[in-house]
């Protein structure tokens, strides 16, 4: 019995057509004829009624729809449940972290675990965070970290994956200082437009700041002159004095500290940030679990 033959049983269940079960299945109608006689023969009874249109399922179809469901829905979990009892016994840890946290927060924070990750091998995905939630959503790593915020929830959150807050950061606007050590571009400068650096939408950190600035800035007379997926592009863009845009303080605390870059608005136009460390939903192998009750530990002892 061919898998597909599942699939062109439930078609023609559903359209009670030859010809539109066929379209569906992209195939030619006697082909698909041919197809659904097969798995007739095989199960060894007539599935369809034929007599009428549009055709109705036997006694046995009736039955048999259920099987179908049930088969196919057994299949897909297949490797899933694969992938678990591979997993069970593993040492491996795999995360996905934007790119910010994984150049800034990451390695310190993994040192803070090293006993339990230098056990095994550490596979770290750096991409935006659309790509890291697609990560986890299709069961390719078993952590995620990413910056959060409560009024922008993420798809992690809204889908209620289990996550720790294991650190904070916060979202500075800045500029390049000019001869007299004042931001070249100031968020409430004078009359001209203020250039803006900003977040693509498939940035995690742009859809923080539009939840919680945009209708302020919207106020603000501005020209927006670039936008790019990572903070790290922004930050080389800031330095290069092409305008000001909101970095995560972790990744420019340098240049703020010897002054090549300082605050383009006073301190009410920061954003704090929450770092957290999001989990898969299934069962993880006994490495990531450790790591996980181990997080979870440090969190509940800090005050």
């Amino acid at each position: 019995m061919n898998l597909s033959w599942l699939e062109d049983f439930l078609a023609l269940a559903s359209t009670g057509n030859f010809s539109r079960a066929a379209e569906e299945r992209h195939m030619t109608q006697p082909a698909f004829g041919r197809r659904v006689r097969a798995l007739e023969e095989w199960i060894g009874a007539e599935l369809f009624d034929r007599s009428s249109q549009p055709v109705r399922l036997t006694h046995a179809g009736q039955w048999f729809q259920s099987v179908a469901h049930d088969l196919l829905d057994r299949v897909a979990r297949i490797p899933g449940e694969t992938r678990a009892v591979v997993e069970a016994g593993s040492s491996s840890l795999r995360f996905a972290a934007t790119h910010a946290l994984s150049f800034t927060f990451v390695p310190g924070w993994l040192r803070k675990f090293e006993s339990l990750t230098m056990a095994g091998t550490i596979q770290l995905e750096s991409d935006v965070l659309q790509r890291c939630e697609a990560l986890m959503e299709q069961s390719k790593v078993q952590f995620v970290i990413c910056h959060a915020h409560p009024q922008a929830p993420g798809k992690l959150q809204v889908e209620g994956f289990p996550s720790l807050k294991v650190g904070a950061d916060v979202l500075v606007p800045v500029s390049v200082p000019g001869p007299d050590g004042q931001p070249v571009h100031q968020l409430q400068g004078g009359h001209s437009p203020v250039s803006l650096l900003t977040y693509s939408d498939e940035s995690g950190l742009g859809r923080i700041l539009r939840e919680t600035q945009q209708h302020a800035v919207e106020k603000i007379h501005t020209n927006t002159v670039f936008t790019a997926h990572l903070a790290s592009v922004l930050k080389t863009m800031v330095l290069d004095s092409r305008g000001m845009a909101w970095v995560p303080h972790s990744l420019v605390a340098d240049e703020i500290a010897t002054g090549r870059l300082v605050a383009a608005a006073s301190e009410e136009w920061c954003i704090d940030l929450e770092i957290r460390l999001y989990r898969a939903h299934r069962a993880m192998g006994r490495a990531a679990q450790a790591l996980w009750d181990a997080v979870s530990d440090q969190v509940n002892a800090t005050p």
